[in-house]
């Protein structure tokens, strides 16, 4: 993991935040190579999800909500992680993280856990700790003017739920998608930018019928229909089949709102396999809550059978900075070449942030002006980079760490025959 870390730093990919004032635990910042990278996952999601899907709406909404949105959803009271100190050196830590980290049961950690930092037996009893960023609105800081940043993005589409149904005059079963930044205040963020306190995440919000109704696909369905048809994406993106899997949720682990819950998994370089993307069956608790606590009718009314109920929602959610590092670490490859060890990123075309790199072979005049043409050519549809600067083998070099699929050389028999070389 620590040569992927280093790569990100080299090439642009992944910064630490406020680096030069010694950085911020759980905060990160994606250089020139990174953000594209980022963008193509964020514009082949938006296009599989929403652009390519009559029955899916997009949503971009605020950051920050009413309060009263929290507290509906269950976060002010039950979005907790478990938090234990350690007495010697004064750090903190996620209980559940150190019990898994040390094979032992979250219920012995005060007994038995060992703080990893110190190496000390003298942690607390594990205690609930919120993970919501807590922020003030307005000029004044009192409990009136209390908000959070959002832990997650679909409180904005269920809050918006009736907006949307009635501008856009949907049916069920159909969808809502939202991109964008989610906060939380990570007791022990870890593993790179696989846990982080600032993420952003890609959610979809599948409405339907809830089971009663006859002659409609029931919310079990979907769960299945929605569960093969993320990681046949995660497959399209390029990721090898043997580093992928689901992992069905035990009861025990199940959030309040769900009824079902699987991940599709990676198998990071740093522990096994973990979650890329969650999938849950959310029951009708969202709207349920929302339309109890705001005093609004969010049901639906089918005309076919005559009904009102609660829809009932199926949620596909990725983060996309996980995703962002689950394709490089997929992508990262070593290889020898006369003697020395050669570091390349190989990744699938449509997510490489550059997508071509224009050589000419010689800073010749006719092999640069027609290096320049190619080049210019080429900017107007993708991203691509010009480089003229040291022998060709090492432009090459820099491109194969950079993940650059195409490399396109202009040499002298390029001004005769009108053909190129490529890599």
């Amino acid at each position: 993991m620590d040569k992927i870390v280093s790569l990100c730093k080299r090439k642009g990919y992944i910064f630490q935040d406020s680096e030069i004032y010694n950085g911020l635990n759980g905060f990160w910042d994606f250089g020139p190579l990174g953000v594209e990278l980022k963008n193509n996952i964020k514009r082949i999601w938006w296009r599989d999800i929403v652009h390519r899907r009559e029955d899916v709406a997009g949503l971009d909404s605020s950051i920050i909500n009413n309060p009263k949105v929290w507290e509906a959803s269950g976060h002010i009271n039950s979005f907790t992680d478990p938090l234990v100190d350690c007495r010697n050196c004064k750090q903190r830590f996620r209980a559940d993280h150190l019990a898994e980290d040390q094979s032992i049961a979250e219920s012995e950690i005060f007994e038995k856990g060992q703080c990893p930092a110190c190496g000390k037996k003298e942690l607390t009893e594990p205690k609930a700790f919120n993970l919501m960023f807590k922020t003030f609105v307005g000029p004044v800081e009192q409990d009136a003017s209390v908000a959070y940043l959002r832990p997650e993005t679909c409180q904005g589409i269920f809050i918006n739920y009736n907006n949307i149904r009635q501008s856009s005059r949907l049916k069920l079963p159909f969808g809502i998608a939202q991109i964008g930044k989610a906060f939380r205040n990570e007791v022990n963020p870890r593993n790179f930018i696989f846990r982080s306190r600032e993420f952003e995440q890609m959610e979809l919000e599948w409405f339907c019928y809830p089971p009663r109704i006859e002659e409609q696909q029931s919310p079990d369905d979907w769960f299945e229909y929605w569960k093969k048809s993320r990681m046949e994406w995660h497959l399209k993106m390029g990721i090898q089949k043997d580093n992928l899997r689901y992992r069905d949720h035990e009861a025990t682990e199940l959030s309040h709102y769900a009824k079902a819950a699987v991940d599709v998994e990676y198998n990071f370089p740093f522990g096994g396999f973990k979650e890329l993307e969650g999938i849950a069956y959310r029951t009708d608790f969202d709207l349920k809550q929302h339309s109890q606590v705001s005093g609004k009718d969010m049901q639906y009314f089918d005309e076919q059978s005559g009904q009102k109920f609660f829809a009932h929602v199926i949620e596909p959610s990725l983060g996309v900075d996980r995703m962002a590092l689950a394709l490089i670490c997929d992508a990262y490859q070593e290889d020898e070449q006369e003697g020395q060890t050669r570091v390349y990123l190989k990744f699938s075309p449509a997510v490489a942030p550059v997508k071509a790199a224009v050589f000419p072979l010689t800073k010749d005049e006719k092999l640069v002006g027609m290096a320049r043409k190619i080049y210019e050519r080429l900017q107007e549809d993708y991203l691509v980079t010009y480089d003229e600067s040291g022998s060709i083998g090492r432009r090459y070099r820099r491109q194969d760490e950079a993940g650059t699929p195409f490399c396109i050389t202009v040499d002298f028999d390029s001004s005769e025959d009108q053909t190129v070389t490529i890599r």
